[in-house]
């Protein structure tokens, strides 16, 4: 039996279908933000190996994340990723219950209606907790920092989630020459956030230009796009403040 053509009206069902299956997030309440420092019920690994990364990503094997979107919200910067890196697998951590959950079932959604996204999926933690409990050193070529809160109050900065403590897990788990993409619409968070990067020694920052021209443009301009919180800035004309950072590798030098 001849193979049967796709049709436009066959595209345009399995479109409609796709939709359907996608999770409205009205059905997913929530807080903007969770406090990091709260007693959450959440289960961390004992170390890297004891997590079974099979059953986050079935269609690839003996693989693991090379990509970590810390405090990834709806999945946008997850979403648009995976796609355009096929072979790179993604993850999301997020703190939130029902965001978290909004976020598998558009995976599953998306999974059951294309050949894409087996590359992406989520996991709820605490990032900074526990961190390198979930990757081994030097395993991460990119780090993302997306629209972060800005825990305005001076009282509330040693929640934010970047601070000189978890600037040196994340230089653990990030390869040498992996970046660090942060970005935010608070000019004091992205001062404070390109402050203690500059200050970090194992980071050095990068022009923005110098990642397009090494083939990162589609990173940045998701980077720049993909999140709720960015569009809504787009939405309401704000300004974005981005600031990235290369992994860098500092030879030690033995002292007799």
């Amino acid at each position: 039996m001849p193979k049967r053509k796709r049709t436009a009206k066959t595209a345009t069902t399995t479109a409609a279908t796709a939709t359907s299956l996608l999770p409205q997030k009205k059905h997913y309440r929530q807080r903007a933000h969770a406090n990091p420092f709260s007693d959450h019920s959440l289960v961390y690994p004992s170390s890297p190996d004891s997590i079974d990364w099979s059953s986050h990503y079935p269609a690839f094997v003996n693989q693991r994340p090379s990509f970590a979107d810390i405090g990834c919200g709806f999945g946008g910067l997850l979403i648009t990723l995976a796609p355009q890196f096929p072979d790179t697998l993604i993850i999301g951590l997020e703190i939130r219950v029902q965001v978290t959950q909004y976020v598998q079932d558009r995976i599953t959604a998306l999974r059951a209606t294309a050949d894409q996204y087996q590359n992406v999926s989520v996991i709820r933690a605490n990032a900074m907790k526990f961190l390198p409990n979930f990757f081994h050193k030097a395993s991460l070529t990119a780090l993302f920092f997306l629209f972060p809160d800005p825990h305005f109050k001076i009282r509330k900065h040693k929640a934010r989630i970047i601070s000189p403590t978890l600037l040196a897990e994340y230089a653990y788990v990030l390869a040498p020459g992996g970046i660090v993409y942060t970005i935010t619409d608070v000019e004091d968070l992205a001062q404070w956030m390109r402050a203690h990067l500059d200050a970090h020694p194992l980071f050095q920052f990068v022009e923005e230009q110098e990642l397009r021209e090494e083939g990162k443009g589609p990173i940045l301009d998701a980077v720049y796009g993909s999140t709720e919180e960015g569009k809504k800035v787009e939405r309401n004309a704000g300004q974005k403040w981005l600031a990235c950072f290369r992994r860098i590798e500092v030879k030690r030098v033995n002292v007799i």
